[in-house]
């Protein structure tokens, strides 16, 4: 069966590395990007070079009705989706009395509600098949709370209790549905916390660096697998040891 992929926020960061891994193991891959159509143009780009099936499809996941034209543009052009990255996401730092309903309402509407538009958008045709996977990207921040990012926290809780329940609702259709939570990844969006916060987070790592994205892109692809097939409804962090 071919295999297709779509991963959400994938023109940049963790979402590219993920879109890059899992074109170069075989995967056919739709590359979601909200804004930088020139990052998942560039992208795409560079698979098609390497001789992978790839398209950019432009969605803001947290509207239903663009997630749902992504996925019909995906099955149209590349096939129905056998594995969904629900990565796309934002963040960002605010003391929570300072949180207006609109930082609120937008986090849960792409953190939360976008991996809910996505997985009900591809689960149609995985139903019907009694197979596929669904990997979604949380946070040790999801597991263990951060001050000035409870919002953000609080999404990224959320979405492993989804995952958690969701797998068990779908196993005995064949799909499996697990989550992988990232540590402190060195991408743009934690850059804007500046190189001695960086440097200190990197210190308190026992593993003695920041993630890359490559790091990620590896689990993902590892739960993704043939080899992760009696995995379900786990977490995998990927955080050097960050949290106990």
């Amino acid at each position: 069966m071919k295999r297709v992929a779509l991963v959400t926020g994938a023109s940049r960061g963790i979402g590219r590395a993920v879109a890059v891994r899992l074109a170069r193991a075989g995967c056919a891959v739709g590359v979601n990007y909200y804004e930088r159509k020139d990052k998942a143009d560039e992208l795409v780009a560079l698979l098609r070079g390497e001789g992978c099936e790839a398209i950019a499809v432009q969605a803001d996941v947290s509207v239903r009705a663009e997630v749902d034209a992504m996925v019909r543009r995906v099955e149209r052009e590349l096939g129905p989706v056998t594995l969904l990255v629900s990565n796309a996401g934002v963040a960002g730092q605010a003391l929570f009395q300072d949180v207006t309903d609109e930082l609120w309402d937008r986090y849960f509407g792409v953190n939360l509600n976008g991996a809910r538009n996505a997985i009900q958008a591809v689960l149609p045709h995985m139903i019907h098949e009694k197979s596929g996977c669904i990997v979604t990207v949380s946070s040790i921040w999801g597991q263990h709370g951060a001050s000035c990012e409870v919002t953000y926290s609080c999404t990224k809780h959320a979405l492993i209790g989804l995952t958690k329940s969701l797998a068990m609702e779908l196993a005995p259709s064949g799909i499996r549905v697990n989550c992988v939570a990232p540590g402190v990844i060195d991408t743009d969006m934690v850059q804007v916390l500046g190189q001695e916060t960086l440097r200190s987070l990197a210190a308190q790592t026992p593993l003695g660096r920041l993630g890359t994205p490559e790091d990620i892109a590896a689990a993902v692809a590892f739960l993704a697998s043939d080899e992760a097939g009696f995995i379900t409804g786990q977490v995998l962090t990927a955080d050097g040891g960050f949290l106990p």
